[in-house]
């Protein structure tokens, strides 16, 4: 009986030693539709609004973008997690109810209040994870009951300490000022002047591809969303993963919290209704899939600036608000197929 023949320089490459093209390499990025369809928006509003271009509109175009970024890019990770969190637009509504309420009524400096609403909002993002891991059920049934309880919460606890709908005025209180600074302050360079939740935002789009693509932790993102079982076979911690996601997601919360309430000086307790759906749009726009495993945090930044920029190019381009919603679920639709046709491709050609 022969020897076998030995492996020929023609058989197999290892696919871990292929070098992909910078095509291949673009195709197979989150973001790509995303990125095409802010484009076109931009070049849309370019003509349809004159004064779309000036950099008064371009820094409130930001700045509209920012407060939806800073919530999608947290909500993009748990997405890529394979989970959805529905009380995120409420969550917001309660850290700033935390802080305003606990400074007004304990008279303390604000800066305590900011410190006990950040403990209560990471508290109800521990919640919703600790729940999903133990019990298993679906990330949305339990979610919109949390959804639900914070609104519930938030409406009753303001009119029984208030006494009224919304918070009492605490700008006179000390370290309001220094807590507006951090949170809502407006900063000039030359003649343009930005929101310092640009900052907030890039910081914090920064900081998630960090973790997506430079981290173990990153990882364990990926494949507790692609295939939870799988990962958990290889040793992957699934359900410390999902606990940190919505831990983050609680972070992005108070931020956003703090903002709104030190922008306002009062708060709402009906505020935040409905912004669970455009923080998850702007994700989905942005190349996160609803099955999980996919998706860029850059990706959620331009889907947040995709908003921004349509929300207030209609204002721009002087037309009627009430279209706002039929454009923003036509760019949802685009965007998904758009999405959905470049991972064919770089599926494809891979």
């Amino acid at each position: 009986m022969s020897a076998p023949a030995p492996a020929t320089p023609s058989g197999p490459a290892d696919e871990r030693l292929i070098t992909r093209s910078p095509l291949k390499k673009l195709l197979g990025r989150p973001e790509l539709g995303a990125v095409v369809g802010a484009v076109a928006v931009f070049l849309f509003f370019v003509f349809a609004a004159d004064s779309f271009l000036q950099v008064s509109s371009l820094t409130t175009v930001l700045y509209a973008a920012s407060t939806i970024g800073i919530m999608a890019v947290p909500v993009a990770l748990l997405m890529i997690g394979g989970e959805f969190d529905l009380s995120t637009g409420v969550a917001v509504t309660s850290s700033a109810l935390v802080s305003s309420m606990f400074s007004y009524q304990m008279t303390a400096n604000v800066w305590v209040g900011v410190g006990v609403s950040l403990l209560v909002t990471l508290a109800i993002g521990l919640f919703n994870g600790m729940l999903l891991t133990r019990t298993r059920l679906p990330s949305f049934i339990i979610t919109l009951g949390t959804f639900l309880m914070l609104t519930g919460l938030n409406l009753g606890l303001t009119k029984l300490i208030s006494g009224t709908v919304s918070t009492k005025s605490i700008s006179d209180m000390e370290g309001f000022d220094s807590a507006k600074a951090v949170f809502a302050s407006t900063l000039t360079l030359g003649s343009v002047h930005i929101k310092i939740t640009v900052l907030w935002w890039l910081a914090l789009v920064a900081l998630a591809t960090w973790i997506l693509l430079r981290t173990r932790y990153g990882n364990w993102i990926f494949a507790a969303g692609g295939d939870a079982d799988a990962a958990r076979a290889v040793g992957v911690p699934v359900r410390a993963t999902k606990i940190g996601l919505y831990l983050g997601v609680a972070l992005g919360a108070w931020i956003s919290g703090q903002h709104l309430l030190f922008s306002f000086d009062v708060v709402q307790s009906g505020e935040g209704v409905g912004n669970e759906l455009i923080y998850i749009i702007a994700a989905v726009i942005g190349g996160c899939l609803i099955t999980g495993g996919y998706g860029s945090a850059i990706g959620s930044a331009v889907g947040a600036l995709i908003f921004g920029m349509t929300s207030k190019g209609i204002v721009y381009a002087e037309w009627n608000p009430d279209w706002f919603k039929f454009f923003l679920g036509a760019m949802l639709l685009l965007a998904t197929l758009l999405n959905h046709w470049v991972r064919k491709r770089a599926e494809e050609t891979a």
